[in-house]
C-alpha cells in the first residue's frame, strides 16, 4: 500500500509544476536568501562548490554580456566555496552584517531607502505581505525588510509552497520593482568594498549580476 504522507507530497508537487527555468530561478533565491540569513555551513560549501559551473562554454556570451558576468561571478563562487572554511565565513557573517552594536554593512532596505532602521520601507513591505498572504512566522525575529527575508519571499512567489501556487509573474515582478530592485546594487556593492568581505564580496558579485538578469527577464516578460 501507498504511504499515504508520500501520496500527499506528490499530489501538492503537481498541483504547480514548475518549468525549469522557474525551477532555478527559486533555487538561487533560495541559496541567496540562505546565504544572507548566515554563514554557510560546510556542507552548503561544499554544495556549492560541486554545483555545476555556469560558465562560458556553457553559457556561449560574451565576458561583457551580463549572462558572461553571472556565469563568471558564479564560478568564483564556486571555487571560494571549494577553499573557504566554514567557520572563517561564519565569523566574516558576523563581523559584516552583525557586528558590536552596529554592523559594517546593513541588509535592510529601510536602511538603504531612508538612512533609518523600521521605516516605511518595512511598512510597506508588511503592507504587501499582507495583501499576499504572508507574514512572519512565530518566533522569527528576522524583520521583513532584510535582504534575506525578501529573496526568501520570491522563491515563495516563484515556486509555491505545499498548497500554495506559484504567484503570476507579474506579482513577482511587482514585488521584484517594490522591494528589491531600489536598493540591493547599493547594499551588495558596499559588502563587496568593504575591507573586512572576503567571501561575501563573492556572494555579493554574484547576488548583483544574478538581480540584473532578474530585472532583464522580467522586463521582456
Amino acid at each position: 500500500m501507498s504511504d499515504p504522507a508520500a501520496l500527499v507530497d506528490a499530489l501538492a508537487a503537481l498541483a504547480h509544476p514548475l518549468a525549469p527555468e522557474d525551477r532555478a530561478r527559486a533555487d538561487l533565491y533560495a541559496l541567496l536568501a540562505r546565504l544572507y540569513a548566515a554563514g554557510p555551513d560546510q556542507a552548503l560549501l561544499d554544495a556549492i562548490a560541486h554545483a555545476p559551473a555556469m560558465g562560458l562554454p556553457t553559457l556561449m556570451e560574451a565576458p561583457e554580456s551580463k549572462a558572461g558576468l553571472f556565469g563568471a561571478t558564479w564560478d568564483t563562487l564556486r571555487a571560494a566555496s571549494s577553499i573557504m572554511d566554514h567557520e572563517a565565513a561564519a565569523d566574516e557573517y558576523v563581523d559584516l552584517f552583525i557586528g558590536v552594536g552596529k554592523s559594517e554593512v546593513n541588509l535592510h532596505a529601510s536602511h538603504w531607502l531612508t538612512g533609518f532602521m523600521m521605516e516605511k520601507p518595512l511598512a510597506q513591505v508588511r503592507a504587501t505581505l499582507a495583501v499576499l498572504g504572508l507574514g512572519r512566522r512565530d518566533g522569527v525575529t528576522m524583520v521583513e525588510d532584510h535582504l534575506s527575508a525578501l529573496l526568501e519571499t520570491m522563491r515563495l512567489l516563484i515556486a509555491g509552497h505545499d498548497l500554495r501556487t506559484p504567484a503570476p509573474l507579474p506579482s513577482q515582478k511587482q514585488f521584484f520593482d517594490e522591494h528589491i530592485s531600489p536598493w540591493v546594487d547599493k547594499c551588495c556593492a558596499a559588502i563587496s568594498a568593504h575591507p573586512i568581505a572576503n567571501y561575501y564580496q563573492r556572494v555579493a558579485q554574484f547576488t548583483e549580476t544574478y538581480v540584473a538578469l532578474e530585472r532583464d527577464s522580467f522586463a521582456i516578460g
